[in-house]
């Protein structure tokens, strides 16, 4: 039981978390998309729309514990490429949200969201 009401607070704490940065992302959409960083060479739309959709889309279904080992998957690999690609040539300070949010979701893909998932 301790265990279920830890990763209910994990998968809401961070979800939360995540929100913001994608609602930012997604509701100023057309203005950023041709200035987007485009780490990956896929071009800054793509990108960006990959991001808005971890960020926002899979943080919201991780809020509610909707397939969380799934939907970890592109919260984790988002984070990884702003630590690595996006903020390579930043100090730590700069690498060190993104990590911590990619460790935390990577637990939650070991782990799954718990007994208080709307579906696993």
């Amino acid at each position: 039981m301790k265990l279920d009401f830890g990763l209910l607070f994990l998968r809401v704490s961070s979800g939360l978390m995540m929100i913001p940065h994608g609602w930012a992302k997604l509701s100023g959409f057309t203005t950023k998309m041709s200035s987007f960083p485009d780490p990956l060479g896929i071009s800054s739309q793509a990108s960006l729309t990959g991001t808005v959709f971890a960020e926002f889309f899979c943080a919201i279904l991780l809020v509610l514990g909707i397939k969380t080992k799934w939907v970890t998957i592109p919260l984790i690999f988002t984070m990884l490429v702003a630590a690595f690609v996006v903020h390579a040539s930043d100090p730590w300070n700069k690498k060190e949200f993104p990590l911590l949010y990619a460790a935390i979701f990577a637990a939650l893909t070991m782990t799954g969201g718990g007994k208080f998932s709307i579906k696993e």
